[in-house]
């Protein structure tokens, strides 16, 4: 596996990192950027994510001896490459993606669409609602108040007694607490109005309107990421995406968006694997979280018939257990996309395609989450978590191409 992912890295264009180190005058020359990128491809690909372990397995892992020629570069080297390079390294899921489809001479036809949540490196317990910001801040106002009223008494009595040629500059530590926290308090609340404002101009409305709900969140760890609900609950997290197709459950698209649900995602994911494989898929398959009569007109709607994608899209969640009874009769006139769809499946044909979905997406978040123990992002901020996915992705196809050459 070692040699594989040499072998693979050794083809991919590191022009954009080598670029970086061509003028640097200062210092000795930098660890060689092709051996680091091997350094953390290995390491996404078999479950470890943090310098720190890498570091530990340059002293203890013979493949990463390998791979690192002998060199045993410090966490904070692979910490830091990994942070200058963070765009680049993501723009290498494009290249091994078009190395994989290009080897096995892959058209894609029908492609399944899901999504999961991603916990975020921050706590929910760090997170705060638009109206509790606004308590908090009356009531550090008051605290603060109250405070220099108590300070101006306080000179007011060490004037008397010792003069007023005695003075400090430094306000008290717990003054300075609560200044420093109303600061933070009074940002939040900005972000959050400027999040409504924005959501208001997207829907059409009267910038007036943009009122931020009272339950909107913000994180003072991650402020970018979202509370969301995952299989463990409430948590402070991302939604990851990926596009897999069926014969070697490539992912062929992936993305990282801050919405809690999928409903927006339909369209803007085809268009993703469009622009990351080169190629456009002839049908999808995405569960009821994608489902609504705007995503299934966009995508039904198209002119070009090239560029049309056939939609399985469930309509509503199957019960466990729950006999999926055949469609008879005619639809009734000016029936609804989303009732048309449900019609769609429940023939033999469509429940046939779409009874493939749960074999072809979901597996690949299994291998991701729990074969390779990725459950949570390592990078803070939207950027970093994007290109940290895509790097998850990366690893992914380059593990699926290995079982292709090698099976």
């Amino acid at each position: 596996m070692a040699y594989f992912v040499s072998d693979v890295v050794d083809q991919l264009d590191l022009s954009a990192i080598h670029a970086v180190y061509e003028k640097e005058l200062r210092g000795q020359p930098p660890y060689n950027p092709r051996m680091m990128t091997k350094l953390l491809v290995y390491g996404y690909c078999i479950g470890v994510y943090s310098a720190r372990k890498i570091q530990q397995r340059l002293i203890e892992d013979v493949a990463f001896r390998v791979l690192a020629a002998g060199n045993e570069p410090d966490f904070r080297t692979i910490a830091d490459f990994r942070k200058i390079h963070l765009k680049t390294l993501e723009g290498l899921f494009e290249q091994v993606l078009r190395i994989v489809l290009e080897t096995g001479a892959m058209k894609l036809g029908r492609v399944a669409l899901d999504g999961t949540k991603v916990k975020a490196t921050a706590s929910k317990h760090k997170a705060m609602s638009y109206d509790r910001m606004k308590e908090q801040e009356k009531l550090i106002r008051a605290e603060v108040k109250e405070m220099l009223a108590r300070a101006a008494a306080t000179d007011a009595e060490e004037d008397a007694r010792y003069g007023k040629d005695k003075r400090g500059d430094e306000l008290p530590a717990e003054l300075r607490r609560r200044e420093t926290r109303l600061k933070r308090i009074r940002e939040a609340k900005k972000t959050v109005e400027e999040r409504a404002r924005q959501k208001a101009e997207a829907e059409g409305k009267p910038a007036k309107e943009a009122k931020p709900e009272a339950k909107a969140q913000y994180n003072f760890t991650d402020p970018e990421s979202r509370i969301m609900k995952g299989n463990d609950g409430f948590v402070q997290a991302y939604n990851a995406q990926i596009v897999v197709e069926p014969d070697f459950q490539l992912i062929v698209g992936q993305a990282v968006t801050q919405a809690a649900n999928d409903k927006e995602q339909v369209v803007p994911m085809l268009e993703t694997v469009e622009a990351q494989s080169g190629q456009r898929p002839e049908e999808v398959l995405a569960d009821s979280g994608y489902c609504s009569g705007k995503n299934l007109e966009k995508l039904e709607s198209t002119e070009d018939p090239d560029r049309r994608v056939e939609p399985y899209i469930a309509t509503g969640r199957q019960q466990h257990g729950e006999r999926q009874v055949s469609a008879r009769g005619p639809l009734p006139k000016g029936a609804t996309r989303v009732e048309q769809m449900k019609r769609k499946l429940r023939t033999k044909a469509g429940a046939a395609i779409y009874a493939g979905r749960k074999a072809i997406v979901e597996p690949v978040f299994g291998q991701i989450k729990q074969a390779r123990g990725f459950r949570q992002f390592s990078l803070r901020g939207l950027a970093k978590v994007r290109s940290e996915w895509a790097f998850v992705c990366l690893t992914h196809n380059i593990l699926k191409l290995y079982r292709m050459c090698y099976a």
